[in-house]
């Protein structure tokens, strides 16, 4: 990539709907503007791609008037590597990162995540409560993150016009709390219960002190482990639900905090079933579960929507966040566009999915299956979408165990270079013109192969039409809103974000 093309297609223009035999013109105040990232090269490019033909279109019908959730945004996770490689680089290198991830210029990510203690995208393991049997937490610091994670998240709030959501959440209390006395699996000792939920609540004192609001919580990431390989520490949804309504629910409601949201589960969402139902049973009262966290490494093409939508119907007014996502299991490919449109990719289930599963795990598309996936949470009730790592570098860390991943963005800091990859403009497809508190519109569309779409109704009024063409081919579809009516042409292997000012 090049930001700077990024930067220079920003400056934009407007673009009249025009009028054909078979279209109705817009409203003279109404207007249009095309943004498309492609296989053959566009890079969330401004397009003409009004196409005035009488051929055949596909016929999508927005209905604005019918809405779903609302919307609190996208973006990326802070975690130790981005946050070290960011300190690796010149100043300058630095800038251009954070501002093409939070500016109003870049991609306005409004919605991220953090660990609380060590990750397997840590530099070693650490707590912020290594004192052993501290109970009242008199030792807690966040010293550790005040050299990497505290400034990056500074730096992208001083950039940032219009701020953004955090979510913090632990992969594992300190050893000394756990059964196990690992870092590793094992489970939390319920004498240690109180000191647990009391480490949530210092955490967000100490980041408020930073100046670093939290937005809210996950109870505990991926809590069915993950093969007892890095940090982590399990729970069944009746001992996550026991902690949160008799520990962490009313501790942070004791020290004034209970705006903190609170969000169970964060897995993978085949195993929401058997969580929301224990979550939100009515018996449990209080409840102060604020919502549920989901991750989509079950599978690599599958957006599994029949467990989104029953979780919704569980609890149609709590939050459904998507908290972590990344091309897993991955070393990263250094400036080579192509390979992410490519079929080429494997995951971690590519070798170690049990046979009965490795369907659900083929190689694919790395763009594909981000586009794809982010549309299929948003129209199955997804208010939400995280990326995991903003920033990794060319071996996909650094990362302790060794876990190497892709980010959007890849550097190599002994040579001062940033790659971004066509991952990162997906992602601005979404986060730079959904905006929180948007509401997902119902539309319309014709059956057919190669187009998956989604749409939203902005703060602003303006409304925002994602359309993403899997096909080999270049498509032509009818956008509807009332009486309003024109033709869009879309190249092969591509995504647009169509945005209506009205």
């Amino acid at each position: 990539m090049n930001t700077q093309r990024l930067y220079k297609i920003m400056p934009l223009f407007l673009l009249l709907f025009s009028a054909c035999q078979e279209n109705v013109p817009m409203k003279a105040e109404e207007k249009l503007k095309i943004f498309e990232t492609s296989r053959s090269g566009n890079q969330l490019a401004l397009v003409e791609a009004i196409d005035t033909s009488t051929s055949k279109a596909i016929q999508i019908q927005l209905r604005p008037e019918v809405t779903y959730q609302n919307i609190l945004g996208f973006g990326g996770s802070f975690t130790e590597a981005s946050a070290y490689l960011l300190n690796q680089l010149s100043q300058a290198k630095r800038k251009q990162i954070i501002d093409a991830y939070f500016s109003d210029e870049g991609a306005k990510y409004s919605l991220t995540r953090t660990p609380m203690n060590s990750t397997d995208f840590s530099l070693n393991q650490y707590s912020y409560a290594p004192v052993e049997d501290d109970v009242e937490l008199k030792h807690f610091s966040v010293a550790e993150d005040e050299e990497d994670i505290i400034p990056m998240i500074k730096d992208a709030l001083e950039v940032s016009s219009e701020g953004f959501n955090i979510i913090a959440s632990p992969w594992t209390a300190p050893p000394w709390m756990k059964d196990n006395q690992n870092w590793v699996g094992g489970k939390l000792e319920k004498k240690y219960y109180p000191t647990w939920a009391l480490f949530f609540s210092k955490y967000a004192e100490a980041y408020a002190n930073h100046g670093i609001d939290i937005w809210g919580f996950t109870v505990e990431n991926e809590p069915h482990g993950n093969g007892n390989n890095w940090e982590s520490m399990h729970y069944t949804p009746q001992e996550m639900t026991y902690f949160v309504n008799n520990y962490l629910g009313p501790q942070l409601e004791k020290n004034n905090q209970n705006h903190l949201k609170i969000l169970g589960y964060d897995q993978n969402r085949e195993g929401l079933k058997e969580w929301v139902d224990e979550m939100f049973d009515e018996r449990h009262q209080p409840n102060y579960y604020d919502g549920t966290a989901i991750h989509w490494y079950e599978s690599t093409f599958e957006v599994f929507p029949d467990a989104l939508q029953y979780a919704h119907k569980k609890a149609p007014n709590k939050h459904l966040i998507q908290t972590e996502a990344c091309v897993d299991d991955q070393v990263p490919v250094w400036k080579e566009d192509d390979w992410y449109w490519r079929k080429e990719a494997t995951d971690w289930g590519f070798t170690w999915a049990p046979e009965e599963r490795k369907h659900l795990h083929p190689k694919y598309r790395p763009v594909y299956r981000y586009a794809r996936d982010i549309i299929g949470c948003l129209n199955n009730h997804v208010e939400g979408w995280i990326d995991w790592n903003m920033v990794l570098d060319r071996q996909g860390g650094p990362n302790w165990f060794k876990n190497w991943c892709v980010a959007p963005v890849i550097v190599d800091p002994e040579a001062d270079q940033i790659y971004f990859t066509p991952l990162y403009y997906v992602m601005a497809h979404f986060s730079k013109f959904i905006r929180p508190g948007s509401q997902r519109i119902d539309f319309q569309m014709d059956k057919n192969e190669s187009l998956l779409v989604t749409a939203v109704s902005n703060p602003n009024d303006s409304i925002a039409v994602v359309v993403f063409n899997t096909s080999n081919e270049e498509q032509i579809y009818q956008l509807s809103i009332g009486e309003s009516i024109t033709k869009i042409k879309i190249s092969p292997q591509s995504l647009q974000t169509v945005v209506v000012n009205k």
